[in-house]
């Protein structure tokens, strides 16, 4: 297959609310990132997350397997530290192959819960 997508991703605005409503895991207050990876290469992914008032933390690292989607959840990215709930963030995520990647936010603080999802910034 060819691959399509960029190697680097900028998602600008992050915020993991530390609340929830509703059954967890399914409504707990998330963001995530989508990966696609069409290509016959696995992808190596690693993610730096940005902060306002601190230093960058990371690399997060992950595989996307070749030919295969994959969905993860900034709430569990554990290594090298957790992101701290409540906190403005931003991540630059990076690719050995080329990728689409797509990020979502479901914030359940309240029961009328808000789902947004748009693709990130290539650079």
């Amino acid at each position: 297959m060819t691959a399509i997508g960029k190697t680097r991703w900028a998602i600008a605005e992050g915020y993991i609310p530390s609340e929830s409503t509703g059954p967890a895991p399914a409504l707990t207050s998330h963001e995530t990132m989508c990966f696609l990876n069409a290509s016959d290469q696995d992808a190596q992914i690693t993610i730096t997350i940005f902060y306002e008032d601190r230093d960058p933390v990371g690399p997060y690292r992950l595989t996307v397997p070749a030919r295969r989607t994959s969905h993860m959840r900034f709430n569990d990215l554990k290594d090298p530290e957790p992101i701290p709930r409540d906190t403005n963030y931003a991540a630059l995520v990076e690719s050995d192959v080329p990728v689409v990647a797509q990020h979502t936010r479901l914030d359940s603080r309240q029961a009328e819960l808000a789902l947004l999802s748009t693709i990130a910034f290539p650079g």
